[in-house]
């Protein structure tokens, strides 16, 4: 009888039949937005014309730059008579007779997934016509990061050609959906510093970092080649950042088990960013340091000092992915925060929170707000802190508010230097 009532005050108090005021974002625009960090690649949707709209208005507003994507433009008609294979071998010939995509990807939304449609059958017909991945991405599950993470793995089976050559000095960094181009970048340069030869796979760094181009492509700006996605199976490691992605890399391992997975689930704070480069050296036998690393560190340690008064008293509410929220609340704690989180879907990463967690909406985050000081989260909560007249980050997608998001850096030891004192100065003035 007690087991009985302890299920029923659970199903009562903890769990909601809906989201209301939704913090998530769907898997369709995760798999967008990895497509676009390859190199003349077309983003395929399979679905609506308007799921395709959405997602290219929400990314050209958040990222201020035109955002390539196509759509199957499945209709009430289609939907009914059509089993996938003419939608799609129509899209990709309209494509191709206006530009000559590297790759196309090909990815699924709720309705086409619900009526069965076999993406897999299509592009096997089409694979003589055009290079393709296809994704099953369902918007009725998982979130941004998910569908991110699927793009990847499928990325990594059907793209990357079987090797049993290894090269030590050649790294894969499969990053999670929040990390910003620069922060990408700037990844990158840490690696190379230790002389590696790095392959971001997607790699926003160059397609969605804001640099003005010749000229507006009808395909992604930049990224990662098709050819050198083709030649990553010789790579030494494959380093992932975040919880999200963490099967991405134990897949790719799987496939090459001569390589080495170093997995990493933040890469903001001083606890984090000393794991990276312990673990880093040690699978490179480095013994020495560079200079520039060693003056960072003990830049973040000056910073954890000077804003410890500030932040030390500040309570901070975080609204955000799963592996962004789990890293900003991680780095927080450590200069004495207390902190609260509601991410916007389930992920393996809830077990290793330190603080209050639970899945919810804006709706849950307007209910703890006036408690708190602070609140991290995306351009939907402005106006809940306006209201409560709480002191306000924006971090996440979308960002309609901001420009230069592309260019934000809060990763590693400089990076967390900037995100501390940006924190402690909104809660000072505020």
């Amino acid at each position: 009888m007690g087991v009985s009532m302890n299920l029923k005050e659970l199903k009562t108090t903890s769990l909601k039949p809906l989201h209301v005021n939704p913090l998530k974002l769907s898997q369709p625009m995760g798999a967008t937005l990895a497509f676009l960090g390859i190199k003349n690649c077309m983003p395929l949707m399979h679905g609506a014309q308007g799921c395709a709209s959405f997602t290219k208005v929400l990314f050209t507003r958040h990222f201020n730059d035109p955002i390539a994507i196509q759509t199957t433009a499945v209709n009430d008609i289609t939907a009914v008579i059509d089993g996938g294979d003419k939608g799609i071998s129509e899209a990709v010939e309209n494509i191709t007779k206006k530009v000559t995509p590297d790759l196309v990807g090909l990815f699924t939304t709720g309705m086409t997934e619900t009526k069965g449609d076999d993406i897999k059958g299509a592009t096997l017909l089409l694979k003589e016509k055009q290079k393709m991945v296809y994704v099953h991405t369902p918007d009725f599950e998982g979130g941004l990061e998910s569908g991110w993470s699927l793009s990847v793995q499928n990325i990594i089976t059907q793209l990357i050609e079987p090797t049993t050559h290894v090269r030590k000095d050649k790294v894969l960094l499969i990053p999670n959906v929040n990390f910003s181009p620069i922060e990408v970048e700037k990844l990158k340069e840490a690696l190379e510093l230790l002389d590696l030869v790095v392959f971001a796979l997607p790699d926003l760094s160059d397609s969605l970092d804001g640099h003005l181009g010749v000229k507006q492509g009808a395909l992604s700006s930049g990224g990662i080649s098709v050819s050198d996605i083709e030649k990553l199976g010789n790579a030494g490691a494959v380093i992932t950042i975040g919880r999200s992605v963490k099967k991405c890399g134990e897949l790719f391992y799987e496939k090459f088990p001569q390589s080495t997975h170093l997995h990493f689930d933040s890469l903001i704070g001083l606890e984090a960013t000393d794991d990276f480069y312990a673990k880093v050296f040690e699978f490179l036998q480095c013994k020495s340091v560079p200079s520039v690393v060693k003056r960072w560190r003990a830049r973040l340690q000056d910073v954890l000092l000077d804003t410890h008064f500030t932040l030390g008293k500040a309570k901070i509410l975080i609204a955000d992915e799963p592996d962004s929220a789990y890293a900003m609340s991680k780095a927080l704690r450590e200069a004495g925060s207390t902190c609260e989180a509601y991410i916007a879907q389930r992920s393996e990463i809830q077990e290793a929170f330190t603080c209050k967690m639970q899945i919810g909406d804006f709706e849950e985050v307007e209910k703890r707000l006036p408690e708190m000081d602070m609140l991290i989260a995306n351009y939907h909560g402005e106006r809940l802190a306006h209201k409560h007249h709480k002191a306000l980050l924006i971090r996440g997608f979308p960002n309609y508010e901001q420009v230069g998001i592309g260019l934000r850096y809060n990763i590693l030891y400089e990076g967390s230097c900037a995100f501390l004192c940006e924190v402690n100065n909104l809660l000072a003035h505020h």
